[in-house]
C-alpha cells in the first residue's frame, strides 16, 4: 500500500511541475494553455482524491456493516452470549482464609 502512495505522490509532483512550466510559458494559439491547465488542474484533484483514500485501511471499509452479516446467520441471541462471555467472573488466585 506504501507503494501505491508513493506512486500517487510523484504523479501529482510531475501533474504540479507541468503545470507550473505551462504557466510560465509564452500562451500557446488557440487558447491551448487555458484548457491544457484546466485539464492538469483536474488531474491534480483527481490524483489528490486518490491520495486520500488510499490511506484509509481496507478493514474499515470492510467493517461498516457492523456485523450485519453475522446478525443474519446467528441472530441476536449471538450476540448476547458474545457480551456475557465477556463479562468478568473475578477468577485468579483464590482468597487467603
Amino acid at each position: 500500500m506504501a507503494s501505491d502512495r508513493t506512486s500517487l505522490q510523484a504523479l501529482k509532483n510531475i501533474v504540479s511541475e507541468v503545470d507550473l512550466i505551462l504557466e510560465t510559458t509564452p500562451q500557446l494559439p488557440q487558447n491551448r494553455t487555458c484548457r491544457s491547465r484546466e485539464l492538469l488542474r483536474a488531474a491534480l484533484a483527481l490524483t489528490e482524491d486518490l491520495i486520500s483514500q488510499a490511506k484509509s485501511p481496507a478493514a474499515s471499509a470492510m467493517g461498516r456493516m457492523g456485523g450485519a452479516t453475522t446478525a443474519r446467520k446467528y441472530g441476536s441471541e449471538h450476540f448476547r452470549e458474545l457480551a456475557s462471555k465477556r463479562k468478568t467472573r473475578g477468577g485468579g488466585r483464590p482468597r487467603k482464609a
